[in-house]
């Protein structure tokens, strides 16, 4: 069995690629998984390549885990054939689950595949002690992970009682998302204040160097670290870093569009032992494979940069042009939408300037055109939407819920939607809610086995010192934590001292001892128990589970259901890691992702985001909001760069729909405050082809639904501006006179003009051509307004 066997050409010479640098272009749809999980495989069975040479990087753990089931079948089908001498299918399931389990063991296993987070973590984990901190500070192997909202109270107890400052002045979150800023740029506290433009700056420089000071003595790291501290050890130790070097002999990175500059330093230092890749000559045996597309770079805000994808060339391949290049693959072909749904997508993404040129081949027929829909109002469009799913799921009885998506730019739109599929009965998920990691229960019972790990984490000591209630009061909690402070101990040295108890415990002695019992018992266990049996027990032996059944609420009810899917966690994670431990367990629960947790398995209409539906895809996909000011958004109206991220972010949503796709807008919007405001077409819709979109355009639905509803009191807050319009001889009722056509007119930046409701005003911007022409208009005393001139209440001014 050949591992090129099935592959189209360019991806068959993707996986052929041995030894040197290789940029694979891979467009949406376009089979990407498919040549990175062959390519593993033909380096493996083909080239005889160790598995533990490998090191490959995906954007999520899900990729990572679905990676590697796509793996071990390839390899086992080919196992079965040699071993068996008949093909997969006809094997039973025990000869198939025997195969399954011995390319487990020779290579799965061995394979590094996971996110940055996840690999880097793994790597500190043996080499953390070899790393010089500049102040000193220290780390040992059995650290913790702190999420965000661990690293968020961290922030906050610094800047309220160690720095004694306002929160009102000094948000903690603010002051967070400025120590991970200089985190992601390689900075320490001693760069950040260099920098510092005053005394404010100066103070987040201060909290950012006792932040680092309370990690190190709680053992634990924060996400930013897991990179950080990677980069600066290979850059300082370079036996650690030719280590690395040697071992991996094939770096292959996923979603490269979406990398920052730490982890593209990481994979520097990884492919070529520090020296410049250009220069970087030594390819026998050794290749650098990364797979993005950079019309799908969608997460600036979280500091992604896919001008490094777009240097790959210059950095590590030939530079030649895109016919004559050997270190460029571009992968065309789409297997997953309609022609009708590639074409709109090419079209629209053309208008792009930063990007590299490919157009998506469709491997479908043409499909159904694509409806576009005009509604009143937000509230018109959510029952649009849902009439179009009923009678979908009416006429096409194989369609389920689960086929159908809608997408939105953000969250707030979630709520019509959700008024109106409640009102029709129909199931539904909304995508993006509290993480399960987040949720208390869970946290509480993490922070246990944390501190059967790394005693030395105080956050984890504190948040369950007293959870359940065992009666030790925040008097007592200070006296211990004011000893172990003057004496520069962690706090557990003092916790778990029985003198120190009976002398600073007065009447809480007795359950700080019975806790010091219960945590010494659950770490000796926890040298030989699996994850999945310490859970149960700190569940059960913590008396956690009794006091929820004790409670008997709903609430209580729901944290069990909680409790008990943590253990089914645990329980999957040993199934795919024979070799588990409570360590690996508590990084995995610690790396978690949003994107991990995107269950749309179920039979349920999904809601989401556009940035939440990346790499998901769908039959039937409904893209709604389609309006100037909202997508694309008004933080991207003035900023070309921004505007390209938002149209490579409308791509993105079209190119989730397979068989079908609906787009909407509203005439007007209840926007941020409650405001009810006209609102204009997208230009992103002035850029796709008209004769691919079919119009049906709805009449006053939301407006019929309010007064059914006795919402028309307080759902048009224009009522006063319409009747001046009226007053000043439009003529007709306020909404007619709102949107009266006026013949089209040449409107040009720095024009002035006299809107009916807002005054004089400037127009600043111009978006669409010819008849689909929207102007923005700043009035004084507002923000920016994007009006469409055939619609709006203006006048021009001499």
């Amino acid at each position: 069995m050949s591992f090129l066997a099935g592959l189209n050409d360019a991806q068959r010479q993707a996986v052929d690629h041995h030894a040197g640098p290789l940029l694979v272009v891979a467009g949406a749809g376009s089979g990407k998984t498919r040549a990175l999980t062959h390519r593993i495989a033909h380096l493996i069975g083909h080239h005889g390549v160790d598995p533990a040479d490998l090191l490959a990087v995906t954007f999520t753990n899900k990729a990572a885990r679905e990676m590697k089931e796509r793996l071990e079948l390839l390899l086992a089908r080919r196992l079965a054939e040699s071993q068996f001498g008949q093909p997969w299918g006809t094997l039973s399931p025990q000869q198939q689950k025997q195969l399954r389990s011995r390319i487990y063991r020779e290579v799965t296993r061995e394979l590094w595949i996971g996110t940055f987070h996840a690999l880097f973590a793994r790597l500190l984990r043996f080499d953390i002690d070899k790393f010089r901190d500049p102040d000193g500070l220290r780390w040992t192997r059995q650290f913790s992970i702190y999420d965000e909202s661990d690293a968020q109270s961290l922030v906050k107890e610094i800047v309220t009682q160690d720095l004694q400052l306002d929160p009102k002045r000094f948000d903690p979150k603010k002051v967070r998302w400025a120590i991970s800023n200089a985190k992601n740029q390689g900075w320490l506290p001693e760069q950040l204040e260099a920098e510092a433009q005053g005394q404010r700056d100066r103070k987040v420089a201060e909290a950012y160097r006792l932040y680092r000071r309370a990690l190190a003595a709680n053992n634990a790291l924060d996400f930013d670290d897991l990179l950080l501290l990677p980069v600066q050890l290979l850059q300082q130790n370079e036996q650690v870093r030719n280590y690395w070097h040697r071992r991996f002999r094939h770096v292959l990175v996923d979603e490269y569009q979406d990398t920052n500059r730490t982890q593209y330093d990481l994979i520097k230092l990884l492919v070529t032992d520090g020296r410049d890749p250009a220069a970087f000559t030594a390819w026998e045996g050794r290749s650098v494979f990364v797979v993005g597309d950079a019309d799908q770079s969608i997460y600036s805000f979280r500091a992604a940069d896919f001008t490094i994808l777009m240097g790959f060339q210059d950095d590590f391949g030939d530079g030649a042009t895109d016919d004559q290049t050997r270190t460029m693959v571009k992968l065309e072909e789409n297997y997953r939408s309609t022609a009708t749904i590639l074409e709109a997508a090419n079209a629209l993404i053309a208008h792009n300037s930063e990007r590299i040129d490919k157009v998506l081949r469709p491997t479908r027929g043409e499909g159904e055109p694509i409806m576009l829909t005009r509604c009143d109002d937000e509230i018109a469009e959510a029952e649009a939407v849902v009439h179009r799913m009923r009678m979908l799921e009416a006429a096409h009885p194989e369609l389920r819920w689960g086929d159908m998506a809608v997408l939105y730019r953000t969250n707030a739109q979630s709520r019509a939607l959700e008024e109106s599929l409640v009102r029709w009965g129909l199931p539904y998920l909304v995508v993006g809610g509290l993480r399960f990691y987040d949720r208390r229960e869970i946290k509480d019972v993490l922070a246990y086995l944390r501190l059967l790990v790394n005693p030395a984490d105080t956050v984890s000591l504190l948040r369950v010192l007293n959870v359940p209630r065992r009666g030790i009061g925040k008097t007592t909690v200070q006296r211990l934590t004011d000893a172990s402070s003057q004496l520069g101990v962690p706090l557990w040295e003092v916790v778990s001292d029985p003198e120190a108890v009976r002398s600073l415990g007065g009447r809480s002695a007795r359950g700080l001892l019975q806790f010091c019992e219960l945590i010494n018992d659950l770490a000796r266990r926890a040298q030989e128990a699996p994850p999945a049996e310490l859970v149960q027990r700190v569940m059960e032996q913590s008396g956690y589970v009794a006091e929820l059944i004790a409670e008997a609420s709903d609430e209580s009810e729901e944290r069990r259901r909680n409790l008990q899917e943590l253990v089914n966690a645990a329980l999957q994670y040993q199934e795919e890691n024979e070799e588990g431990s409570l360590e690996g367990f508590l990084a995995t629960a610690a790396l978690a992702s949003d994107a991990d947790s995107k269950d749309t398995a179920a039979d349920r209409v999904t809601l989401m985001t556009l940035h939440a539906s990346k790499g998901l895809e769908f039959p039937v996909v409904f893209l709604v909001g389609l309006e100037q000011g909202l997508f694309p958004s008004y933080r991207s109206l003035e900023n070309p760069a921004a505007l390209e991220e938002e149209r490579r972010l409308c791509y993105v949503g079209l190119t989730r729909a397979k068989e079908r796709l609906f787009l909407s807008h509203a005439s007007e919007r209840r926007l941020w405050g409650g405001m009810r405001e006209p609102a204009v077409p997208s230009v992103f819709l002035s850029e796709l082809p008209g004769e691919l979109l079919q119009g049906d355009v709805p009449g006053s639905g939301g407006a019929a639904l309010r007064r059914e509803q006795r919402l028309e009191r307080l759902t048009r807050v224009d009522r006063e501006e319409s009747r001046r319009v009226q007053a000043g001889g439009a003529g007709g009722s306020p909404a007619n006179a709102v949107r009266r056509r006026i013949p089209a007119r040449d409107w040009a930046v720095g024009d002035r003009l006299c809107h009916a409701v807002f005054g004089e005003g400037e127009v600043t911007h111009l978006f669409g051509s010819g008849e689909r022409v929207s102007i923005a208009v700043k009035f004084a005393g507002m923000g920016p307004k994007i009006l469409d001139p055939r619609l709006a209440p203006i006048e021009p001014l001499a």
